[in-house]
């Protein structure tokens, strides 16, 4: 119900005056003052007064006490129209004695609604219009003529701006916040910009705390301090389009504050970030604490993050909770880039498993909520923390194409989490869920996108090749994709003449490939099979350049054992590799255990020729694995060294003298069960 008791007033007047023209609503049941288990139930039955029912006029049940200063507030008020409405002849003296003892023994006022509005793992993702949301059991999914499922157009910043102030209207106290990964791995429109466009759009959207990904160190902290604190971009000029976009020259920096409690400067020990940040709440204050993925050492170019250090979230989480509480705060939300696997719906949590569990389970009981990313799933769990006591964790997918709306009750006395319900949204951009009120965009902000696509739109839609069929990242029984087939053989071409490095084999981390290449094509006068830049560098958006590097064989053994080493993933981290190169291994994914020994001796072969340990060959690689990325040590062993081109160059390079490309045939890496 919407009325409040600001519409009493009106109301009554009306009703004493005389006959009521407007239409009687239809009322039933008895009045309950509050909501949910702590809600009074009367035996005074409900019935029209004026144009709206006696207990829509008492309180606004969606938003307990919300509207109230004190429990003692909505008393007077009661109590006041009670004694109307007993003068009017709607309630008989019984009644009014009992809605006035109901009023005092309710929890309204003594009780404050705070709504979280989060998001995870945006990724530059400003422009929706190739954005599509497939689900689950729960029906997120549009039905072709033919009968198949596909899926439903959602996303886009204008439209998640639209859906944000949607839920910012229907409650007075609101705050908006985002785990991680905001930045990085972008689409063209804002990686071009160095996602100058992201910052800019989520400040007109009303961001308020993002806890800073992995992904926001892929140009290092120096780059990462300047979207904090605005200014051009040091050396490329495309950075500070403001002039032509409609947005502040030189570039605004975020107006939302970027949080990383535990990542310390090694030198001083400082945080890099404000660990936790502060909203209050009709006296109440809550505190957002923002944490990074741990393992984001192993996952980000090296240099970038030289002289920082990242600890453990849950200690370093359960290390605050004591300056918090001597700051009087009790309300705790933790916001996490980490997250786990929940398979089924986007509103529920079936089977969770990951990393995330074990987080929650060592949370200090007075953490009352966890917003998670990083794994880019959906989910709405209660997980148990270090006292067993269950509270809700939750994620809202990736690139901004769901929101989760979580609503707190906080005790006015205890100033605590009460109580807390979660949901995600569908951020519908063609009113799929017709039930919803349509989601208005941002006019300011879809402007914004608009004009920056302007700007790249000659670049993002060069044809620069064609495709046979769809190319693929999924990967086969043995951890190969066509995909990474194709990638690896373009860095190699581009790497194989003697003054390019005189490579042999190329190695490529399945993490670098961000998209596929689909038949059907994206882009606006794209025909079928075609390619453009703009699809090239979704591929592949790091801008890492290529490296060549000597190994022995010996070291090429061991590099392929560290795909399943101890620090790697459950499932293991395939590199995808060149043609002509090729090995078994009997590395099953959740079967095998991490620290064994795997590839098959005398399998790995060049040509045909097996890899003589004692040789030298020269290998290609990324910037990002020469130095020891994704946890790949054995490549920062390299000698000789020399440089090469842009991962995306070199990609369209080769699609400009290769097509129409084919996908990779997936047999360079083979799984066996026994090694002969």
């Amino acid at each position: 119900m919407s009325l409040t008791l600001k519409s009493i007033v009106p109301v009554v007047a009306v009703a004493l005056a005389g006959p009521v023209l407007a239409a009687v609503p239809e009322c039933g049941g008895p009045v309950t003052l509050g909501d949910g288990p702590a809600a009074v139930i009367t035996t005074v039955a409900n019935r029209p007064i004026g144009e709206a029912c006696l207990d829509a006029l008492i309180i606004d049940k969606a938003a307990e006490g919300a509207q109230y200063a004190s429990h003692g507030a909505f008393v007077s008020v009661v109590t006041h129209q009670v004694d109307q409405w007993l003068e009017g002849a709607f309630i008989d003296v019984r009644e009014a004695g009992e809605l006035t003892s109901a009023a005092a023994r309710s929890r309204v006022g003594k009780t404050l609604s705070v709504r979280v509005i989060a998001f995870n793992d945006f990724h530059g993702n400003i422009d929706g219009a190739a954005l599509t949301l497939r689900s689950d059991p729960d029906g997120i999914f549009a039905t072709t003529p033919s009968g198949a499922r596909t899926g439903v157009p959602a996303g886009g910043v204008d439209y998640l701006a639209g859906l944000v102030r949607q839920l910012r209207a229907d409650v007075p106290h609101s705050v908006v916040v985002s785990a991680g990964d905001l930045i990085g791995a972008s689409p063209l429109n804002s990686a071009l910009f160095h996602d100058e466009p992201t910052i800019e759009t989520m400040n007109r959207l009303g961001l308020e705390f993002n806890a800073v990904g992995n992904h926001e160190f892929d140009e290092g902290r120096s780059e990462l301090q300047r979207m904090q604190d605005g200014g051009c971009h040091p050396t490329d000029p495309n950075s500070c389009q403001g002039a032509q976009v409609g947005t502040p020259v030189p570039f605004e920096g975020a107006a939302f504050k970027f949080l990383a409690a535990n990542v310390e400067d090694t030198a001083t020990g400082a945080p890099l970030f404000p660990a936790y940040g502060i909203r209050e709440f009709g006296g109440i204050r809550v505190a957002f604490i923002g944490m990074t993925l741990r393992d984001t050492p192993s996952i980000v170019t090296p240099s970038g993050i030289a002289g920082l250090e990242f600890r453990d979230e849950a200690e370093t989480v359960n290390r605050l909770i004591g300056e918090l509480r001597r700051e009087g705060i009790e309300a705790i939300v933790v916001l996490v880039h980490e997250g786990g696997l929940a398979p089924g719906s986007i509103q529920r949590c079936s089977g969770v498993s990951g990393p995330i569990v074990d987080i929650v389970r060592r949370l200090d009981d007075a953490v009352d909520l966890v917003v998670s990313g990083h794994t880019h799933q959906a989910y709405d769990c209660t997980l148990p923390n270090a006292a067993g006591r269950t509270i809700p964790v939750t994620s809202a997918g990736s690139f901004g194409r769901l929101v989760t709306s979580i609503d707190l009750t906080l005790d006015r006395k205890s100033r605590d989490v009460i109580a807390a319900q979660a949901g995600n949204r569908l951020v519908d951009r063609t009113n799929f869920l017709a039930a919803a009120t349509p989601i208005v965009p941002d006019a300011e902000i879809a402007a914004i996108v608009a004009n920056y696509n302007a700007l790249v739109g000659p670049i993002a839609n060069r044809v620069i090749g064609s495709i046979t069929a769809n190319i693929t990242r999924s990967a086969n029984a043995a951890g190969e994709s066509a995909l990474g087939d194709v990638i690896a053989d373009a860095q190699l071409r581009s790497t194989e003449d003697v003054e390019r490095g005189a490579a042999v084999v190329a190695f490529m981390n399945p993490g670098g490939i961000r998209a596929d290449f689909m038949f059907a094509g994206s882009s606006a006068g794209e025909s079928d099979g075609q390619v453009t830049y703009g699809e090239a560098f979704t591929v592949q958006p790091f801008g890492n350049s290529l490296v060549v590097k000597s190994l022995t064989g010996q070291q090429i053994y061991d590099l392929l054992e560290q795909q399943w080493a101890a620090n790697q993933p459950a499932s293991g981290r395939i590199l995808q590799v060149s043609g002509g190169f090729s090995y078994e291994h009997r590395f099953s994914p959740n079967q095998s255990s991490l620290g064994g020994s795997y590839v098959c001796d005398g399998s790995v072969t060049l040509g045909g020729v097996p890899v003589d340990r004692g040789a030298t060959y020269r290998v290609t690689m990324n910037s990002f694995l020469a130095t020891g990325g994704d946890n790949f040590s054995v490549f920062s062993l390299g000698t000789d060294q020399l440089g090469g081109e842009v991962d995306v160059d070199v990609l369209e390079a080769y699609f400009v003298s290769h097509s129409p490309v084919v996908p990779g045939t997936q047999d360079r890496i083979r799984r066996v069960v026994d090694c002969n």
